[in-house]
């Protein structure tokens, strides 16, 4: 098909775009033929007319199909062109935030700028021993594949990575060494892994510095060599450095820094250490302020200091060297600070006395005067005489910046050494993988010498790149035997000629620097005479004379001639040199040995980079004086040496490539600039590779692939059996154009261009069959709609018709009811009218009535009152006279009377001045004080008797209130009497007066008492209302209360028990990642066993002959490998003395250095572990004493606390009884008294209510001093509590002082009483606290007691402890532990049962602690018991090395390895019939029985357990014969031989599961014949008949249950290694539903086939398997708990391997792949379901893997649909979410893609969800494995021992 006739209507394509480099667009009408102008139409909506160039008349590019961006692999792609490209990578980075794309044999890296959580070890080891295609694209898949083919191919391999800087290459590489570090191990106890990663912060420190364009960008290329020896693993590594950039150490440039060290230095400056370095802030030196930015944001140049120091102690640089490498870099900043002054043009000097120079002499240990003189001077030698010369200032300046540079490179150079050193490996290199971290082609504005050396070395890596594509596309094409041509590529070579030729670029540099007065000019010139149009490559500018450009692979690159020569020379004074040589430093001279032995090319330019290497090109072989000339190579020449030894060692390996791009300049994350992209997608070969495999036939399909991706294009009779023949028939038919496409032997190759067509026809026939069906069903459901709508109407009308029957029946009843009512209403007006005449009626009779009677008595009282007035006014009259004659009278009395009072008065004027009337007077007042004594004494007693008769004043309160009463009638009558009385005297004065005004006032003062009788009856009742209303609040207060403390109390009840719930839970957890951390220790110590067989058995062969190194020759081994590289320190000591490199005479010496140095760390660890106990017991005495002191502190406040509860309940009594006695007294007045005398306004009612109130205030002001009394007396308590009988009366006589000063006697008799009543209460709280302490004291006495018993018991467990093994300890003590923690936690759990919080903050503290305190034990524990058994290793490789040679371990020598011995305590009991066999049979019966035995003949044929059984039944022979010699010989026989011929058939499932059931029979049988009471209850009486009688076995039986353990942990490998395999390829792979997913197109990067081809596992293969470990595990009688066990263990490594490979390959992320996945999830179900094993938690374990297949499937576009996802994935973390949905992929075209947005909604949404950050499950994972008690029915007297055992010398008995 012709590439025009693709450009038809809506097709896509990409036009160039000033902007955005490329932009979409599509056509508008089909393209023909002649056409100029394209009608297109844009993304955002405008339509455009695009002008075809008229000479190349060149279409636009085709865009790909939707399902083919975002590929994995570049090459995949149909149309393989830069916008293509630029867009795939775009959609990859931005939209699914994947930063790894393959481009052909490339990986293409971006720079997030972000951390990403896809470097952890889980991902290194879900990589490991992958395919490189089968995985998505990273740098550990890179990595793995140099790895693997190092191993298969046996050749070295070269990683090279480049990119520009800040693009990430210095990070990629690293990440690279760690892979290699993570998966190899090393092959010592040195760590070389570790050294290696060490050395990074080193070079990063002293190599790396922030540019604007990268904060951590690196100054120098390296090519790192790591070698490995024969067995793969890291023995060393090497390093080699080119263009180290020396002028970044004197200059920076705006908004960039120097090196790191430096920072780091002055921010550690205030170190004590630092100090003689007299170093301070950055800003205060030269070379380190220029730039403007000292600070890094984020990064602490500090903690950066800590790191480099530890890293270059991990590489045994000495603490010496690193103060001596420090000091030398601080002499840098203060010479850098090193100021000239002019004398004049020629001349200059350094001012005296000069501070910097005088810190940078002392520190380098230098003269000050001599270096002070040759910084300002210069020695010239001519053939005659040498003399000296001053320098000016700027040359000083740059001399000065010049030695500083040297110095620094000297010293770079001489850390690379020691680096070089350390990681240096006496070892023989097997093979190495380098891996070369090395800059990209780089263009500036100015560019010079730097610049051009760099670009230079990529236009090499360019040329060895395309050689090595252009060899890989060839060998492609020939394996397939298609015709090939010779594809066209950019060839570099002539380019390369330009520069390193003769008469080229570098040789006219040299040349010119050879000349005594060459310049740059003059150089300049050369160029353009020798190149200028001769050669097309090299160009001169139009407008300069001194530059010229040159035509790179990647762009055209003007250089400025300016200082070309200068950096080539690379001059520094020979005299500051020798001043420096001369220094009393002794590490100083040693950088600068190097110039005179010249081992390396390692001078640099003065300004620019500096090219290293570690060895020479070419050995130095000439005469002695050959050395000074070496020296002074220029530095283009040396760099082109060390380039040509650096392309060497490159064609000399393996490559692979790795391009980072840097997405944009502003280091922002996850942000993609097009044009930046583009620039460096050109220059680092990218486009390339795309140019070089489109011009071939990029596209590769098996023929397989083909079929099932293409069979809708088939027709029936189109299909053979034979499919490579149905695939030619059909493209033949397609693709009429052969050239387009060729068959392979295995694939058919495709133009580019052509899968997008057959892609086309593909959608479009898959188009028409959708319209096809949609068509039927839209038909369907229409008819099915018209149904349910005639129905619907049909039931409409029935129910509308009823509706309008029932409203007419409605409207009838309705009007016959209205009659009714009408009838009923007109009565009821008519009546009621009546009624209303009739009232009236009777209501005016009435009134008139009444108002003729009124008139009459009106009349009547009128006569009345007049007979009445003239009465009183008659009485009046003669009142009147009497008064006035009476008042005449009084008169005169009173004058007489007052003229006699004047006489009297002048009589006591003079007596009263006499002496003796103040004596009279005196006298009178000594009786009346006297008296007054007597009578508060006579009160005191008084006041004794009323304190007495309070105690009965309840009692009496009803006739102390009859008395009140009659008082108070006493009271009135008297008042009344004494008003009579007054009356009489003033009623004769003022009778007439009054009763003038009595007339008048009766009237007002009667209305008045009405209002106030009123009011005063409204007050009563308003307060009664008020009353019953608060009566009836509090009433509803503690009804509310009541019911809040049920639903309080309900509410704690439910919490306790949630609790309860919660913390039995967490117990189990505890319990579990216990007995999962003591399984691991078990699988750590058997595989150390392990280890240790075999390396006797190869000490052994080493004895007699050596073995070479092992080989790995399979590609699956990576993975093994790193299993086996992760092992414990303990391991690697074991295996340091026995390298097969050395002889073993020389192991003595070191074996016994060895065992002295493990012997000496046991001590330490044991005394450790004492001193652990010891702070544990400091801990648990704190505790207690914090505890006490908490018990003590609430009776400090208690006066306090005493005198508030006194007061509230004496305001709470008196306010009581003040109104029980109101409520009383108000009741009695209006009950028992008179209406008169009661009334409001009646006088005694008055009386009484002033009464009232006065005693009311009296009673407040009262009780206010006896509190303040009171609270006087408490406050002084506490000061008087301690005092003696004599202070105490004391203090007693002054109170008693304070009250004779009290006038009145009320307020001294209220004062007594309170104080009375004061020292009452203070003798009740004085007894109450003393019987409180008293039972404190008791309680303390108690919980001593406890504590020494606990203490003792504590002693005793320690010491039966100590008596156990190990093993057992560590169960015996978590077991002690927990039953401490039970009891503890009990009693704080009632001691803090009123305070949940307190309680619950003090579980989390008591777990905490207890976590801590396990953990530390556990591992000092571990740590002894691991060094111990090494001891015992080494004493016994010693003793045979003393002994001489070592003889092989025959079966019959297997009891030389005996468990530890145990102690057997004796049982006084009964026994019964065994199996009988001799001492010395002992060893034929553990080889017939265990060493011999077929698994497979004993599950068919026997009883299963038999073996278990017949070793039970020895034992108890044994026991029977109280031989305890006897059984530990059998025991310890029996458990060496398992394990011998499990180490010897481990990977034999069937043997494993054989051994694995017959040790948890025989388990069985030692606890169900154990005479314990909690295994006898299944028993019957004869087989307790035969319980063992002298011999405890109870340590046996944890030796054992440890072996199980191991055995279970062993076949759970074997199982997993045999089940690994099939997962990815039957689970996610296979399709078991055919048709449901299409292959994708894939690129170079060929994945697994899908296709159930020959040997490509299914899902049936992996049911097969199940069946045949269930039928096989059921065949050897193993426990059903423990299948159950095991087949939880086989789904769970299903369901996590599958899951992992999911989300790391992003081709399995589609709808029907979850499909597939759900469907063989259903199988797997269904499987558990016929095995019955549903209830076995197998099914849990692949809810993760269930709920992403659901998550493939459900629909995700609406927030509804975020929220359902967020429900739904409750098992899935929030990391593998996002990861699922960003990997999402189409399939077809009719899918759609994941939004952006949709993402970020699921984010947001579980932002609050606490899960775990790691993104892979842990495939490794072995859950913690249990053996329930299972006893056995059989009865041993019936088992018969058949004789094809071997068995004949056994007896029964």
């Amino acid at each position: 098909m012709a590439a025009s006739e693709l450009y038809t209507k809506f097709a896509r394509v990409w036009i160039p775009d000033p902007e955005e480099v490329w932009k979409s667009a599509e056509l508008l009408k089909d393209y023909k033929p002649g056409d100029k102008v394209l009608l297109l139409h844009l993304e955002e909506g405008k339509d455009l007319e695009y002008r075809l160039d008229p000479k190349t008349k060149e279409l636009p590019h085709l865009r790909n199909p939707d399902i083919l961006v975002g590929e994995n692999d570049l090459t995949a792609l149909s149309y393989l062109h830069e916008p293509a490209v630029l867009h795939n990578l775009r959609v990859r980075f931005i939209d699914s935030k994947l930063i790894y794309t393959y481009c052909g044999i490339v990986l293409v890296a971006i720079n997030p700028y972000e951390q990403l959580p896809i470097y952890g070890e889980d991902i290194i080891n879900a990589y490991s021993g992958q395919n490189m295609g089968d995985m998505d694209p990273h740098i550990f898949a890179v990595a793995e594949e140099a790895y693997k083919q190092m191993a298969r191919d046996e050749r070295n391999q070269s990683i090279i990575v480049s990119g520009e800087s800040g693009a990430g290459k210095t990070v990629s590489a690293k990440y690279a060494m760690r892979y290699f570090a993570t998966v190899s191990g090393s092959a010592s106890e040195a760590n070389v892994e570790e050294k290696v990663l060490a050395s990074n912060p080193i070079m990063e420190s002293i190599g790396n510095a922030k540019t604007t364009r990268n904060d951590n960008s690196s100054r120098f290329g390296k090519y790192i060599e790591i070698g490995f020896d024969k067995r793969y693993r890291i023995i060393g590594a090497n390093m080699r450095t080119y263009l180290l950039e020396k002028s970044r150490v004197v200059f920076q440039a705006e908004e960039e820094r120097n090196y790191h060290i430096f920072y780091q230095l002055c921010a550690s400056a205030k170190l004590p250490e630092f100090k003689m370095l007299r170093l301070g802030n950055a800003d205060n030196f030269h070379y380190t302020k220029q730039g403007g930015s000292p600070v890094i944001e984020g990064v602490d140049d500090t903690k950066e200091m800590a790191h480099t120091r530890q890293a270059c102690t991990l590489l045994g640089i000495s603490e010496s060297y690193q103060m001596g490498i420090f000091r030398i870099l601080a002499g840098i900043l203060h010479l850098g600070n090193v100021a000239f002054t002019s004398r004049d043009s020629d001349s200059c000097t350094i001012p005296p006395k000069h501070e910097p120079l005088s810190i940078f002499s002392d520190l380098m240990g230098v003269d000050y005067e001599e270096m002070c003189h040759w910084l300002c001077h210069r020695k010239l030698a001519t053939a005659t005489e040498t003399y000296i010369k001053p320098i000016s200032k700027l040359q000083a300046t740059n001399a000065r910046d010049a030695l500083a540079k040297h110095i620094y490179a000297k010293l770079f150079n001489w850390i690379v050494d020691h680096v070089n050193q350390a990681l240096h490996s006496a070892v023989k290199q097997h093979s190495f993988i380098g891996v070369l971290d090395i800059y990209g082609f780089e263009t500036f504005e100015i560019n010079s010498f730097e610049q051009f050396c760099i670009n230079y070395a990529n236009e090499k890596l360019q040329q060895q790149f395309n050689m090595h594509v252009f060899k890989l596309e060839q060998e492609e094409y020939m394996k397939e035997q298609i015709p090939w041509t010779l594809i066209d590529f950019y060839d570099n070579q002539p380019c390369i000629n330009l520069i390193e030729s003769k008469l080229g670029i570098l040789d006219l540099l040299d040349e010119e620097c050879k000349m005594p007065k060459g310049t740059d000019d003059t150089w300049a010139q050369k160029l353009y005479n020798t190149h200028l149009n001769k050669c097309a490559l090299f160009e001169k500018p139009r407008l300069s004379n001194k530059a010229f450009i040159i035509q790179h692979f990647a762009d055209k690159v003007e250089y400025q001639c300016e200082g070309f020569l200068e950096k080539n020379k690379d001059t520094v004074f020979e005299e500051q040199i020798k001043v420096l040589k001369s220094s009393k430093f002794k590490m100083l001279p040693e950088l600068f040995q190097d110039d005179e032995k010249a081992i390396s090319p390692t001078s640099a330019t003065s300004s620019g980079r500096m090219p290293l290497s570690r060895t020479p090109a070419k050995p130095t072989k000439g005469r002695p004086g050959q050395t000074a000339k070496e020296h002074k190579k220029t530095v283009g020449h040396q760099f082109r040496n060390s380039l040509h030894l650096l392309m060497e060692t490159l064609n000399a390996t393996t490559p692979h490539y790795v391009r980072c791009i840097k997405p944009n300049d502003f280091k922002f994350p996850f942000t993609f600039d097009e044009k930046r992209a583009v620039q460096q997608l050109r220059a680092c070969g990218v486009l390339e590779t795309i140019r070089i495999s489109a011009a071939g036939f990029p596209s590769r399909w098996t023929y397989q692939e083909f079929f099932s991706r293409y069979r809708v294009l088939m027709k029936q009779k189109d299909v053979l059996s034979d499919r490579k023949q149905t695939c030619k028939n059909v493209l033949e038919k397609l693709i009429l154009d052969k050239d387009k496409y060729q068959f392979g032997k295995t694939k058919i190759f495709f133009r580019a261009g052509q899968v997008a067509y057959l892609e086309k026809l593909r959608a479009d026939k898959l188009r028409a069959a959708c319209i096809r069906i949609q068509k039927t069903i839209r038909g369907w459901l229409l008819r099915k709609k018209y149904l349910r709508m005639r129905k619907a109407a049909i039931t409409v009308q029935r129910y509308v018709r009823g509706y309008q029957a029932r409203c007419y029946a409605k409207f009838l009843r309705r009007t016959k009811a209205a009659t009714i009512i009408q009838k009923y209403w007109r009565m009821y007006i008519v009546r009621r009218k009546y009624k209303i005449r009739r009232t009236a009626t009777i209501v005016l009779q009435s009134y008139l009535r009444g108002y003729l009677a009124r008139n009459r008595y009106r009349k009547m009282l009128r006569e009345h009152k007049a007979v009445i007035i003239q009465k009183w006014v008659r009485g009046w009259l003669a009142r009147t006279g009497y008064k006035r004659s009476m008042h005449a009278i009084i008169y005169l009395q009173c004058c007489f009377r007052r003229m006699m009072a004047k006489r009297e008065l002048k009589k006591l004027k003079i007596e009263a001045r006499s002496v003796e009337r103040y004596k009279k007077l005196h006298i009178g007042m000594e009786n009346k004080i006297m008296q007054l004594q007597r009578k508060v004494d006579e009160q005191n007693k008084d006041y004794k008797c009323l304190m007495e008769k309070l105690t009965t004043l309840e009692g009496i309160y009803n006739s102390e209130t009859e008395k009140l009463r009659s008082d108070l009638e006493r009271l009135q009558l008297s008042e009344e009497e004494a008003k009579v009385a007054t009356g009489r005297v003033l009623s004769l004065q003022e009778e007439i007066a009054k009763l003038r005004k009595d007339l008048e006032q009766t009237q007002s003062e009667k209305k008045s008492i009405e209002e106030r009788a009123d009011k005063y009856k409204q007050e009563t009742e308003q307060l009664v209302s008020n009353l019953k209303e608060e009566n009836t609040l509090l009433k509803q207060e503690k009804e509310a209360l009541n019911h809040l403390i049920v639903e309080q109390a309900k509410e704690m009840t439910e919490t306790m028990e949630k609790k309860l719930v919660e913390e039995t839970k967490q117990l189990e957890l505890d319990l579990n990642d216990e007995r999962l951390r003591y399984q691991n220790l078990l699988n750590e110590f058997s595989r150390l066993e392990e280890r240790y067989d075999d390396l006797k058995e190869e000490m052994t062969l080493m004895v007699n002959v050596p073995k070479p190194g092992h080989k790995r020759t399979d590609s699956t081994h990576s993975s093994n490998e790193s299993e086996y590289t992760f092992s414990s320190e303990i391991a690697e000591t074991e295996d340091m003395p026995l390298r097969t490199e050395e002889p073993s005479e020389k192991k003595v010496p070191l074996d016994m250095s060895l065992f002295l140095k493990l012997q000496k760390r046991v001590t330490e660890l044991e005394q450790e572990k004492q001193v652990m106990q010891d702070e544990l017991d400091r801990k648990e005495e704190q505790v207690l004493r914090s505890k006490a002191k908490e018990e003590e502190r609430p009776q400090i406040r208690g006066a306090e606390l005493e005198y508030e509860s006194l007061k509230r309940q004496e305001l709470e009594s008196e306010n009581k009884k003040l109104k029980n006695e109101l409520n009383e007294l108000r009741k009695a007045l209006s009950e028992k008294s008179a209406p008169e005398v009661t009334a409001p306004g009646a006088p005694a009612y008055r009386v009484l209510m002033e009464q009232l109130t006065s005693v009311s205030e009296e009673l407040d002001v009262r009780k206010e001093e006896v509190l303040i009394l009171r609270s006087q007396l408490v406050s002084q308590k506490e000061a008087i509590q301690h005092k003696d009988d004599k202070n105490t009366m004391t203090d007693s006589t002054i109170l008693l002082e304070d009250v004779q000063k009290m006038k009145d006697k009320g307020e001294i008799a209220q004062a007594y009483i309170g104080l009375k009543e004061t020292n009452r209460l203070l003798e009740s709280q004085l007894q109450s606290q003393k019987r409180s302490h008293e039972n404190e004291a008791e309680a303390l006495r108690g919980e001593i007691q406890s504590l020494k018993e606990e203490n003792n018991r504590q002693q005793q467990l320690l010491a039966q402890n100590l008596q156990l093994p190990p093993e057992a300890r560590i169960e015996a003590s978590l077991q002690h532990e927990i039953t401490r923690l039970t009891n503890e936690n009990l009693y704080f759990e009632e001691l803090y049962a009123d305070d949940p919080k307190k309680y619950q903050s003090y579980r989390i503290s008591l777990y905490k602690r207890m976590i801590d305190l396990m953990e530390q034990l556990e591992k000092q524990d571990k740590t002894v018991r691991k060094l111990k058994k090494q001891l015992k290793v080494f004493a016994k490789k010693i003793g045979e090395l003393e002994v001489g040679q070592m003889e092989n371990i025959s079966p019959g020598q297997i009891i030389d390895e005996p468990i530890r011995p145990v102690n057997i305590p004796r049982k006084e009991k009964d026994f019964q019939g065994m199996l009988e066999y001799k001492k010395e049979d002992e060893q034929k019966l553990v080889k017939n029985l265990i060493l011999e035995l077929k698994p497979r003949g004993v599950a068919v044929n026997l009883i299963p357990g038999l073996p278990a059984y017949i070793l039970f039944m020895c034992v108890r022979h044994a026991d029977y014969l109280n031989d305890d010699q006897k059984v530990r010989s059998l025991l310890t026989s029996t458990i060496n031989s398992i394990k011998k011929v499990l180490k010897k058939r481990g990977d034999d499932f069937e043997t494993v599961s054989f051994w694995l059931s017959n040790t948890c029979r025989f388990l069985h049988c030692l606890k169900q014949y154990s005479g314990e009471e909690g295994f006898m209850k299944h028993n019957t009486s004869r087989q307790n008949e035969h319980c063992l009688t002298n011999f405890d076995l109870a340590e046996y039986r944890q030796v054992l249950s440890d072996l199980a353990i191991q055995i279970y942990q062993q076949l759970v490998r074997v199982l997993e290694n045999i089940l690994q395999p099939m997962i990815v390829s039957g689970m996610l792979e296979h399709e078991t539903i055919q048709g449901v997913s299409g292959v994708k197109p894939t690129g170079l990067r060929k994945r697994t086939s899908s296709i159930a081809d020959e040997g490509t596992y299914t899902l049936d293969s992996i049911l097969r398997q199940l069946n045949s470990f269930h039928s096989v595990m059921c065949q050897h009688g193993m426990d059903p708990e423990l299948i159950k066990q095991v087949v939880k263990q086989m789904f769970y490594i299903v369901g996590a391997i599958t899951l992992n490979n999911l989300l790391l390959r992003k081709d399995m992320c589609s709808w029907s792949k979850g499909m597939q996945i759900r469907y063989n999830v259903s199988q797997l179900e269904e499987w558990l379901r016929d095995k019955n094993l549903m209830n076995s938690g197998a099914k849990e374990t692949l809810e993760p893997l269930i709920q992403a297949a659901q998550l493939l499937q459900v629909k995700k576009k609406t927030d509804d649909d975020a929220e359902a996802i967020c429900s739904m994935c409750s098992a899935l973390t929030t990391a593998q979410i996002v990861k699922v949905l960003n990997l999402y992929t189409p399939v077809n075209e009719f899918e759609e893609r994941v939004s952006v947005s949709f993402i970020r909604t699921i984010q947001m949404r579980l932002r609050d969800r606490k899960d775990s950050p790691q993104l892979l499950m842990d495939a490794k994972h072995i859950f913690p494995v249990t053996f329930p008690f299972n006893p056995s029915s059989l009865a041993l007297e019936t088992i018969q021992i058949p004789a094809s055992l071997g068995l004949g010398f056994i007896s029964r008995v």
